[in-house]
């Protein structure tokens, strides 16, 4: 009798082992997530829809592999470069997306309400801002545009960087007649002769080819702290709750920018991935004669330099009317991720941290 008590204990003792080793396996399974789905600028060409930097991540930095050998599937979600910042920051306020590569600004404005995403792998200052004024027009410097109509796309990362160039020279945006629409309709406002300038990215050097645009400023020598940057954003709940699967990612994200870094590999990342959006010239005449050494461009540290760029914006957000409540650079920046990928990929040392440079002050230029 006593044996058949001790033969039954044995198998229920047996059976809840098997029960709670089984509840540990669906918990194990439940750490990672189905599919990571991340926002990228996009563009419709010919009919074809291009992810901005998607190739080069998954080629050079193997994400999409990483993700598949734990089961998960990527999905690529387009962000229309005509509107990039709303449209992520609709999409992260709607938890539609769990990271997004994107500029510097629009994150600030989403987390004005409450926090929401945080930089968790930065791209670098690789992004030059130029300001275009009509192929006729006797301008030569932001002087001469004083009262003048400029076509500028608010809230958008350049935004704070022809808040910067008007506050170098005693200006603010009440100094002219800001005409606020996104990079397209600006271009063709500035061809048509509608605005007395515009403010944008590369596309400038497209207007100046076409010979209805002449560039009388850029960021290309002026203050590091005024290029744009940005970086892969990933939302708070995500990288709370999946940080190994955020690390899988910033790892490939790192590991890219280390690539693309390198002297040797410079004309394929131009050609293979950059010019798949705009012109090889432009994409080549938009890097060259450059104040910032091509290695540093794809910097992912966090330093002095960055911090102090966030702090310099969000000061500005606010100032401008942008948002109404202050934002914690604190919260912003996460540096764990990259710290970790750096030694992963054993090159820590291969970028330099950078002190703060001195402050350029952009936050009295209201709007």
């Amino acid at each position: 009798m006593k044996v058949n008590v001790v033969y039954r204990l044995a198998i229920l003792a047996a059976s809840v082992a098997a029960f709670w080793a089984f509840v540990a396996q669906q918990a194990v399974a439940e750490e990672a997530p189905k599919v990571v789905r991340i926002a990228v600028v996009a563009y419709n060409l010919a009919g074809k829809t291009s992810y901005m930097g998607v190739d080069a991540v998954n080629n050079e930095g193997g994400l999409e592999q990483s993700l598949a050998k734990k089961g998960i599937k990527l999905e690529w979600v387009p962000a229309s470069h005509s509107g990039v910042g709303p449209i992520i920051n609709e999409a992260f306020a709607n938890g539609t997306i769990d990271f997004a590569a994107y500029g510097d600004l629009p994150p600030i404005i989403l987390n004005a309400a409450k926090p929401v995403v945080q930089l968790v792998a930065p791209w670098g200052s690789n992004g030059n801002s130029y300001l275009v004024v009509p192929a006729n027009s006797t301008a030569k410097s932001i002087l001469d545009l004083k009262g003048k109509r400029i076509a500028l796309h608010r809230g958008r990362p350049w935004e704070a960087t022809f808040a910067s160039l008007a506050a170098s020279q005693g200006l603010t945006l009440k100094d002219f007649k800001i005409v606020n629409v996104n990079p397209q309709v600006g271009a063709a406002a500035l061809a048509s002769g509608t605005v007395d300038g515009f403010f944008s990215l590369n596309d400038a050097y497209n207007l100046q080819d076409k010979g209805v645009g002449r560039i009388i400023w850029s960021t290309k020598t002026s203050l590091t702290d005024q290029k744009l940057r940005g970086g892969i954003w990933a939302t708070n709940d995500f990288v709370n709750k999946y940080p190994e699967i955020t690390q899988l990612v910033v790892n490939a994200y790192v590991k890219t920018s280390y690539w693309a870094s390198q002297e040797a590999n410079r004309d394929k990342y131009i050609k293979d991935y950059l010019s798949q959006v705009q012109p090889e010239s432009v994409v080549r005449r938009d890097y060259e004669s450059d104040a910032v050494p091509w290695k540093d461009r794809w910097s992912p540290v966090y330093d002095g330099v960055l911090t102090a760029h966030y702090q310099r914006l969000a000061a500005y957000a606010k100032s401008s009317g942008l948002i109404r409540n202050d934002v914690s650079v604190q919260q912003l920046l996460n540096p764990r991720f990259v710290n970790q990928a750096l030694k992963d990929l054993g090159i820590e040392h291969y970028w330099v941290a950078r002190s703060a440079p001195p402050p350029v002050n952009v936050a009295q230029a209201r709007n």
